[in-house]
C-alpha cells in the first residue's frame, strides 16, 4: 500500500496532477457509468463489468399475451360485406272487396282465396293474407225535409230512425237535410245519440222546395275529399223543384266521384197510391213528375252500384236496411306486397277478378242453373308512398 502511494505521488509530481483529484474523477466516472447503466440498462450483447450481468439477451423476454378477442357474430350476409344489418320497409296493400249479385245486390259468401286475382298496373300480385270481415261504414244520411206533405215527412223520419237503429259503434254518419238549401245537422260521428238528437230537431219545415240536385252535388263534392269508401243514404221523394244544378251535371258528378255508393229510399209511396185510388192529387202531370223522380232515384243508385227501395209501409223499412247492411258491411279483405316497391308517389291502379278452380272467369248459377251476374266492388287504386330525402 505504501508502494502504491509512493508511485502515485511520483506520477503526480511528474504530470503535475493532484492524486486526490484523480481519484475523485475516477470514482465520479465509475459512478456516472453505473448511474447511466442503471437508467438505460446494460447494453445488449456483452459484459459490462464485474458487478453487472455477464450477457444480456438481444431480445427481451416476451410479456404475457392479451386474451383473444371474442368470436365475430355469425350473420348471414354475402361474402365481402362484413357484419352488416339491413332494414327494409316493405309496403303492404290491403284491398276491401265486396262481391254482390247484380240483380238483387246480395252479398256472395263462401268465396275462397283462390277465387281472387289481384292486379296492380296490369301485373298480377301474390296474395299474402285473406279473410272475410264485417266492415264499418262511413255514410251521409241525406234527407228531404220540406213542407210538402205530412206523409212524405213521416216516411222520411221513419226511414231515418230505422237506419240509425242499425248503426254499430265503429260506423261514422253525418246528417244533412235539404229543401231550398242544403243544411248540415251534424258532422261525421260514431255517437248514435248525436245522430238521434239531430233527427229529433226536425220539427217544422221552412221551405216547400226540394232541390235534390243541388244537395246531392254538394254532398258528393264534400265526400270526394274523404279517403276510403263512402255511402249516401238518400231518403226523399226524388222530385227536384228549383235546383241551380241540372240533372245532367248532377249525373256527371255521380259518375266522376270515386268510391261513393248511393242507396235511395223513396218516400210518399202510400200517399201516391191513396191519391190514385181516390182519383185526385197524383194524376196527370203530377204523376209524371213522380215517375220521373222514381227514375232519378234508381239512376243515382244504379250508377254507383247501390240499390233503390220504394217502401209503402213502415214495416218494410227494417228489412230494406238489413239488405243494405248486408251489402255494404260484408267484405273480403285481401292483402298483398306489391312487386313494384318504389316509393315514387305514383298512382297504382288496382283490378280484382274472380276465377274458378281452373283459373277461368268465375260463373255463378242459381238453383235452376240460370247464370247470375255479379259486381266486384273494390277501390280503383292507391298512391304509393313518396320517399323523403
Amino acid at each position: 500500500m505504501k508502494l502504491v502511494s509512493v508511485v502515485l505521488l511520483i506520477a503526480s509530481l511528474l504530470f503535475g496532477q493532484d492524486p486526490a483529484l484523480g481519484f475523485a474523477q475516477q470514482t465520479s466516472q465509475q459512478q456516472t457509468t453505473q448511474s447511466t447503466q442503471s437508467q438505460t440498462g446494460p447494453v445488449e450483447g456483452g459484459p459490462t463489468g464485474d458487478n453487472g450481468p455477464i450477457a444480456i439477451p438481444k431480445k427481451p423476454a416476451a410479456s404475457t399475451p392479451p386474451p383473444p378477442p371474442p368470436p365475430a357474430p355469425k350473420v348471414k350476409n354475402p361474402p365481402g360485406l362484413g357484419n352488416l344489418s339491413l332494414h327494409v320497409n316493405v309496403p303492404v296493400v290491403t284491398v276491401d272487396v265486396g262481391v254482390v249479385l247484380e240483380k238483387t245486390h246480395q252479398f256472395v259468401p263462401n268465396l275462397k282465396e283462390d277465387n281472387f286475382r289481384v292486379f296492380e298496373n296490369g301485373k298480377p300480385q301474390e296474395i299474402t293474407h285473406f279473410q272475410r270481415i264485417q266492415a264499418p261504414i262511413t255514410a251521409v244520411l241525406l234527407l228531404e225535409f220540406a213542407s210538402t206533405s205530412w206523409w212524405f215527412i213521416s216516411d222520411m223520419e221513419n226511414a231515418a230512425y230505422a237506419f240509425t237503429q242499425q248503426l254499430r259503434p265503429n260506423d261514422y254518419v253525418a246528417v244533412v237535410t235539404y229543401d231550398m238549401h242544403t243544411n248540415i245537422l251534424t258532422d261525421f260521428t260514431n255517437n248514435r245519440a248525436v245522430v238521434m238528437n239531430a233527427l229529433r230537431s226536425l220539427t217544422i219545415p221552412t221551405w216547400s222546395e226540394t232541390n235534390i240536385f243541388d244537395a246531392l252535388y254538394t254532398t258528393l263534392d264534400r265526400l270526394s275529399r274523404i279517403p276510403g269508401r263512402k255511402y249516401i243514404i238518400l231518403i226523399g221523394s226524388g222530385v227536384d223543384t228549383f235546383s241551380k244544378i241540372t240533372l245532367g251535371k248532377c249525373l256527371e258528378k255521380v259518375k266522376e266521384t270515386p268510391n261513393v255508393t248511393i242507396f235511395t229510399i223513396s218516400t210518399g209511396q202510400m200517399a201516391r197510391l191513396m191519391a190514385d185510388d181516390r182519383g185526385f192529387g197524383m194524376s196527370g202531370p203530377r204523376e209524371m213528375t213522380f215517375l220521373q223522380a222514381d227514375n232519378q232515384m234508381q239512376t243515382f243508385a244504379r250508377l254507383t252500384g247501390g240499390m233503390s227501395f220504394f217502401p209503402r209501409f213502415q214495416a218494410e223499412l227494417p228489412e230494406d236496411f238489413s239488405v243494405i247492411n248486408a251489402s255494404i258491411r260484408n267484405q273480403y279483405a285481401i292483402t298483398y306486397t306489391p312487386t313494384d316497391q318504389k316509393e315514387d308517389g305514383t298512382w297504382r291502379k288496382i283490378h280484382v277478378e274472380l276465377v274458378d278452380d281452373e283459373g277461368h272467369p268465375l260463373r255463378m248459377q242459381d238453383e235452376k242453373h240460370h247464370q247470375l251476374k255479379y259486381d266486384i266492388i273494390a277501390r280503383d287504386g292507391y298512391r304509393a308512398k313518396q320517399e323523403v330525402n
